[in-house]
């Protein structure tokens, strides 16, 4: 007997429906209880032999940080080194601070460092629940350091660097905005925000419209974000970055929202909130698809489209940066 389809998938366009079929016959018990390193088995994405965007240079490398170092991969952008210093992205990988790994985002990597002309850096953070809350920050953090004290020796403008993630990596690259500024800090040239998870009230209508969503429902986004900030009832707003007092002061912002996602009105409520604060923001919903499309290059027909909106966003932000300085 065939299962009833959910509510919400009958948003999905034909393309995103197979895939949210061809998961659900996959992870057939919710992540929440899988638990951590069962659910990590069965979803880790394998590293691929013959990626769909092959690039010169990828180099594997290990960035120092408080607690040790964290691997991390630097994509180069095609063509000869350059000697003018190239434009950088600091990647950060989504997952649900749970899951989440290099391999995961790595076609999309290197998808961006193609098309944009930027570096890109893509770190593989600590995760939950084994380290939870601060310690994903703190590694997003220490890295962009790095990045920046090491810009020069890799080809990269130190003054032109960007911060951007997916879902959980974009509330990382959200809260990184949100310290630098407050600690009085150089703030990032622009701050991509796919999906993020900004919030922990889980009260915007979304949360109860796609609860049944595929990949991400409510109910394992509740479980996630638990392991995350260890069962505490109340956080800071650089876990939570809704919670700031204010958004004043924070870098432009390209948002991007998948339709039928449970974090999809807190990410459009962030992104409101940044534009009435007085900071640019471009935000763009994509319809038909469901939470984590963006990462998933060749798979969805709406993945190539979200990553054009982050090209044309990276190129117009080092075009502001190379006329401002001519």
């Amino acid at each position: 007997m065939t299962e009833p389809v959910p509510p919400s998938w009958k948003r999905l366009d034909p393309d995103a429906l197979l895939v949210a079929q061809a998961i659900s016959a996959v992870l057939t018990t919710p992540v929440r209880e899988l638990g951590a390193q069962a659910a990590r088995q069965l979803l880790a994405s394998p590293p691929s032999d013959r990626p769909l965007t092959p690039l010169d240079r990828v180099e594997e490398t290990a960035i120092p940080t408080r607690s040790g170092s964290v691997r991390a991969r630097l994509y180069h952008p095609p063509g000869p080194p350059s000697e003018d210093p190239r434009p950088a992205l600091l990647y950060l990988h989504g997952g649900g601070f749970v899951l989440g790994t290099l391999d995961g985002v790595d076609e999309v990597c290197r998808a961006l460092a193609a098309r944009s002309g930027w570096a890109v850096l893509s770190p593989e953070y600590r995760l939950a629940p084994e380290h939870p809350y601060p310690a994903a920050l703190e590694d997003a953090l220490d890295t962009l350091a790095w990045l920046r004290a090491s810009a020069r020796d890799a080809g990269i403008d130190p003054d032109t660097i960007a911060v951007g993630g997916d879902s959980a990596g974009g509330n990382l690259a959200a809260a990184l905005c949100l310290r630098l500024r407050d600690h009085g800090l150089p703030l990032p040239a622009s701050q991509i925000l796919v999906y993020p998870a900004v919030d922990d009230r889980f009260s915007t209508p979304s949360w109860t419209q796609f609860a049944d969503a595929p990949l991400l429902t409510t109910a394992d986004a509740r479980w996630l974000w638990e392991q995350y900030v260890g069962g505490r009832p109340d956080v800071d707003q650089y876990a939570a970055p809704m919670k700031a007092t204010s958004s004043r002061g924070l870098p432009p912002a390209l948002v991007l929202t998948a339709e039928v996602d449970p974090l999809r009105d807190d990410a459009e409520a962030y992104a409101d909130r940044l534009r009435n604060d007085g900071v640019p923001v471009t935000s763009v919903r994509h319809s038909g698809v469901f939470h984590g499309f963006f990462t998933e290059v060749g798979v969805f027909a709406k993945t190539d489209e979200a990553i054009d909106d982050v090209v044309r966003h990276l190129r117009g932000i080092a075009a502001d940066r190379a006329a401002s300085a001519s």
